[in-house]
């Protein structure tokens, strides 16, 4: 298979837990499951658990077996964008091409479908890590990658900056922690069930996360809303702590080359089946959304 077929018979395998997921679903009002589902079923590229089925199979383990883990992995991942959208934090009004869910079902909740997708997730990885010390271990991995030691540390470090003069190293806090632990946590948490190399897994992680979102930084510049799905501009309108802020475009679409050299370099020591990764390092790299 070339990249593409491969990328979505791991997406349409993706869908299709999360859409059982969904239908399995019994929580009430009735508005709390609609409000959770209009954004968990709203599509997007779903990297995060395509990457854990793709480092799964690349180590010669059955992903399929995995529903629960990556359907985790895409509820914190909804969550975390509910909340992004809240006007008391990005305030945007689209995403994936949709009113933002605070638009639709209003703030609170919105604020609720978050929570719920949230603690969902946790009952996902309290499941999975039935089975054996190994799944304990990687729910561990996806816990701790969303939490105060992860998504939110950088979230948090994200806000803190904002109109402020931060430099490269606030910069990178943000992009390891608030983009790239969430990247990063597919890979180990495969690496863990298919006893690959975690550390190998961690580097190859944390230079996809920097590279996503300086390109994402780079996209708010000159990418399409329409594309995108999204309001564009808004970082600079916000003073937010970007690659584009801190080295000016043409420096950081260099250092975005650059960094995917280094994932390429970086992934080979994951696993030797590495050409549907460099596939990613390109589909990241040249993304127009």
């Amino acid at each position: 298979m070339n990249f593409t077929e491969q990328y979505n018979e791991y997406l349409t395998a993706v869908e299709q837990a999360i859409a059982e997921s969904a239908e399995a679903m019994r929580f009430v009002p009735p508005i709390l499951k609609e409000s959770m589902c209009y954004s968990l079923l709203a599509g997007g590229k779903r990297i995060r658990p395509v990457l854990f089925y793709a480092a799964l199979d690349a180590l010669g383990q059955d992903y399929l077996k995995e529903k629960l883990l990556a359907v985790a992995l895409e509820c914190i991942h909804t969550y975390s964008l509910i909340h992004d959208d809240l006007p008391a934090m990005d305030n945007d009004d689209f995403r994936r091409g949709k009113p933002s869910n605070h638009r639709v079902f209003g703030e609170a909740n919105a604020i609720l479908a978050g929570d719920a997708l949230l603690s969902y997730a946790f009952d996902l990885l309290f499941k999975a890590s039935e089975r054996d010390k190994k799944h304990l271990a990687a729910a561990q991995v996806l816990s701790r990658a969303a939490g105060a030691d992860g998504m939110i540390a950088g979230q948090s470090a994200d806000l803190l900056w904002s109109g402020k003069e931060g430099g490269e190293r606030e910069l990178f806090f943000i992009y390891e922690n608030k983009t790239g632990k969430l990247l990063t946590a597919p890979l180990e948490m495969a690496a863990i069930l298919g006893d690959g190399n975690v550390a190998a897994a961690t580097e190859f992680g944390k230079d996809l996360g920097i590279l996503f979102q300086m390109t994402d930084d780079l996209l708010d510049e000159k990418g399409s809303s329409a594309r995108m799905g999204k309001t564009l501009g808004k970082d600079k309108l916000e003073k937010k702590l970007t690659c584009v802020h801190v080295f000016g475009m043409e420096t950081s679409e260099k250092l975005a080359d650059e960094y995917a050299e280094k994932c390429l370099g970086t992934i080979k020591a994951f696993t030797e089946n590495s050409s549907f990764f460099e596939g990613i390092v390109s589909l990241v790299r040249n993304r127009d959304h």
